[in-house]
C-alpha cells in the first residue's frame, strides 16, 4: 500500500537526525509531558471512581436501598413488609426501630445508634449477617431466660469498650421512667452475642443491634419506625420510591439511599472534577512544548518547505505534514500514558498497596477503579489538546512563501 507523501515527510522529519538537536530534545520532552499528564489523569480518575464505588458499596451493604414510613405509624410490620414486597423491583423488606443510646463497660463507653431488628428479615435488606466476625444475628431472637438480652455490636466499638463475645454491657437510653425524683434514664444490661465488621468505620464504631421488642421497650416506641427495603437495581431506587404511593396509597412516603447520602457523593464528584481539571493542566503544558517544537521545526525546515511548494505541494499538504508530526507525538504519549496509568492502577488496586486509616477515610485502603468512559474521555481530551496545539505552527508553515524561505533560509 502506497504511503501518502504527507505521512512520509512527517515521519521523516520527526525521526530523522537533525542539525538542531535541541528541537529533538523538545519533542522528547513534549512526548514525556503527554505521557506523565495522561498517566496522572488516569490514576486520579481511577482513584476517585474507586473511592466512590467502595463507599457506595459499603454504605449499601450496611443500610437499605429504600426507607419507607407511613402516616399514622406502622403497627403490623409483618403485613406492611408483605405489601411492600409486592411492589415491582423490591426484593426484601425488614422493620427497624432506631434511636440513640450510651453503651458502657468496665473498660470504656461510647454513644451509639441503637437499632432494633428482626433477625429473620434483616438479612434480606443488609449484609450485616454476612459481615459477622463472631456470633450470629439469630442469637438476638433467642430467649435469654433470666439472663440479660443479647446485643450485636461493631468490631471497632467492641475494641473501644474492651469487650468480647459473652461480656456484659450497660445500655442507657434518654427515654426514661418517671420517678418522684423526675425522669430517670432507662438502663438495661445486655450481653454481647456477636460482632460485625462492615469495613465502614461509621458503622463498625457506632452501631448496636438488638431485637425489635427490646428496642421498642428501651426507646419507648409503640410502633415500628421504618420499613427498610432492598431493590434489584440501586439505580432504580427513585422509580421504585415513586411507585410505592401509587401502588399502596398516599399514606406511604419514602427516601432513597442516594437522597440520604447526596451531600457525600456530590462532594466526591466535585473533588473528582477539580482533580481532573488540575491534573489536566499537565497535558496542556505538554501541548505548549509541542507548539514550541513545531515552531522551531518550521524555522529549520523552511528551505525544504519552499522546495516542496515549488515542486507542487499545496499549502494544505504542508499544513498536514506538521499537524501529523504533532499528532504522532500526542498519540504516542497518550497511548503510553494511558497504558501505564491502567497498569499502575490495576497493581495498586489488586494488591491494596496504599493503606489509609479507617477512622479518617472510612475505608482500609485506597481503591483504584478504571471505567471505560473515563479512560475514553482522557484519551480523547489528550488527543484533542495535542491537535489544537499543532494548528498555529502548521498554519505558519503553510503560509510560508517559497521566495522568502529560500532568501532567508
Amino acid at each position: 500500500m502506497t504511503q501518502p507523501f504527507e505521512v512520509h515527510i512527517a515521519l521523516r522529519y520527526l525521526f530523522a537526525r537533525r542539525k538542531q538537536a535541541f528541537i529533538s530534545v523538545i519533542s522528547l520532552v513534549s512526548t514525556l509531558g503527554v505521557i506523565v499528564g495522561v498517566m496522572a489523569l488516569v490514576l486520579a480518575l481511577a482513584l476517585m471512581t474507586g473511592m466512590q464505588r467502595e463507599l457506595r458499596n459499603r454504605i449499601l451493604g450496611a443500610t437499605a436501598h429504600l426507607f419507607v414510613w407511613k402516616h399514622g405509624g406502622i403497627s403490623d410490620y409483618q403485613a406492611e413488609a408483605a405489601k411492600l414486597r409486592t411492589v415491582p423491583g423490591v426484593t426484601g423488606a425488614a422493620p427497624a426501630v432506631i434511636g440513640k443510646a450510651l453503651i458502657s463497660s468496665e473498660r470504656g463507653e461510647a454513644f451509639i445508634t441503637l437499632k432494633g431488628i428482626d433477625p429473620a428479615l434483616e438479612r434480606s435488606v443488609t449484609d450485616i449477617a454476612g459481615a459477622m466476625k463472631s456470633g450470629t444475628l439469630d442469637a438476638l431472637a433467642d430467649d435469654p431466660g433470666d439472663g440479660p438480652p443479647g446485643i450485636v455490636i461493631g468490631a471497632d466499638l467492641a475494641q473501644t469498650l474492651g469487650v468480647v463475645e459473652g461480656d456484659e454491657v450497660t445500655v442507657l437510653t434518654p427515654q426514661g421512667n418517671l420517678t418522684p425524683m423526675g425522669v430517670y434514664p432507662r438502663s438495661r444490661r445486655a450481653r454481647v452475642v456477636g460482632r460485625f465488621s462492615l469495613g465502614l468505620y461509621e458503622f463498625d464504631s457506632a452501631y448496636g443491634l438488638v431485637s425489635l421488642p427490646l428496642a421498642r421497650r428501651m426507646l419507648d416506641r409503640t410502633e415500628v419506625d421504618v420499613i427498610e427495603l432492598r431493590i434489584d437495581d440501586i439505580y432504580r431506587a427513585g422509580a421504585v420510591s415513586a411507585a410505592i404511593p401509587a401502588a399502596l396509597g398516599n399514606s406511604y412516603f419514602s427516601q432513597t439511599w442516594a437522597e440520604l447520602n447526596r451531600a457525600l457523593f456530590q462532594a466526591l464528584w466535585l473533588e473528582k472534577m477539580a482533580i481532573s481539571i488540575t491534573i489536566g493542566l499537565i497535558v496542556m503544558v505538554a501541548a505548549l512544548n509541542i507548539v514550541a517544537s513545531l515552531v522551531l521545526l518550521v524555522m529549520e525546515k523552511s528551505p525544504d518547505i519552499a522546495i516542496l511548494k515549488t515542486m507542487g505541494a499545496s499549502s494544505r499538504s504542508i499544513m498536514a505534514v506538521f499537524m501529523l508530526q504533532g499528532l504522532v507525538i500526542g498519540a504516542v504519549g497518550t497511548f503510553i500514558g494511558a497504558s501505564m496509568g491502567y497498569a499502575v492502577a490495576t497493581v495498586l488496586d489488586r494488591y491494596q498497596l496504599i493503606r489509609v486509616p479507617m477512622d479518617v477515610y472510612q475505608i482500609a485502603y485506597v481503591p483504584f477503579v478504571i471505567e471505560g468512559p473515563d479512560l475514553a474521555v482522557v484519551v480523547a481530551m489528550a488527543l484533542v489538546i495535542c491537535f489544537v496545539a499543532t494548528i498555529y505552527p502548521s498554519r505558519q508553515a503553510a503560509r510560508l512563501e517559497p521566495v522568502d524561505a529560500l532568501r532567508f533560509g
